[in-house]
């Protein structure tokens, strides 16, 4: 029985982190698509979102089939806990790049646009917070994790920012509230991968230190993280 339950924890972590890096493959040509407004890119991620459903699905009956046939304790019990919500948060994320996906096709004539506003570079902080939340995954080095929430928070400032001047746009050019909006959406869910990031962040802390972390002003406060 216990050599089963080692092997069940073992495809849980292979599981996760194979779910980390499906994530970040969409993340990554989401923002790429965005970037250099590829429709034809853009549709191959929406084509394959159900390979990032279907693992959720089967992460999710892994951690509830070893809470019905074991009784784990302390640590394994906050590796499943912990692999529940960053399986929850990974699959959001993906959503996410889905939904920017599914509104490049509308930006194809506004590359211009993108620029002028510094999207493009938020899209490429984006991947690369992506990347540094399968890193932590993979390597449990919670060292990280100051840098993912540092990461995260200018991605929301310079989002909401960029926001900000699409609307002083709108008010004066009527004729760009289409492409204005879609653009707002996507900052929004650029924003929101943005989150999610910093809870796959948090869950680390708790799967490898046994805190639990809830807000980042209180990550960054705590005197005993390191620099």
């Amino acid at each position: 029985m216990e050599r089963h339950f080692e092997l069940e924890l073992e495809k849980l972590n292979k599981r996760l982190n194979k779910m980390g890096n499906l994530v970040a493959a969409q993340v990554h040509m989401a923002m790429t698509a965005l970037i250099e407004c590829n429709s034809d890119m853009a549709a191959e991620i929406i084509e394959h979102d159900n390979e990032v459903d279907e693992l959720d699905v089967k992460i999710d009956k892994l951690c509830q089939r070893i809470f019905a046939l074991t009784q784990p304790v302390a640590t394994d019990l906050r590796l499943i806990m912990a692999s529940l919500k960053m399986n929850n948060d990974l699959e959001r994320m993906g959503d996410h790049a889905v939904g920017i996906a599914k509104r490049i096709e509308s930006l194809t004539d506004y590359k211009d646009i993108i620029l002028e506003l510094h999207i493009n570079e938020i899209a490429s902080k984006t991947d690369l917070l992506v990347k540094d939340v399968v890193n932590i995954i993979t390597s449990r080095n919670t060292v990280l994790v100051k840098d993912i929430f540092e990461s995260a928070n200018q991605i929301k400032e310079n989002a909401q920012s960029a926001s900000s001047r699409i609307i002083v746009e709108m008010t004066k050019k009527s004729a760009v509230v289409v492409v204005a909006t879609n653009l707002m959406l996507i900052l929004t869910q650029m924003e929101r991968i943005a989150g999610y990031a910093m809870n796959v962040a948090e869950s680390m802390v708790f799967l490898v230190e046994g805190r639990i972390v809830k807000h980042s002003k209180l990550f960054r406060e705590d005197s005993e993280l390191p620099e």
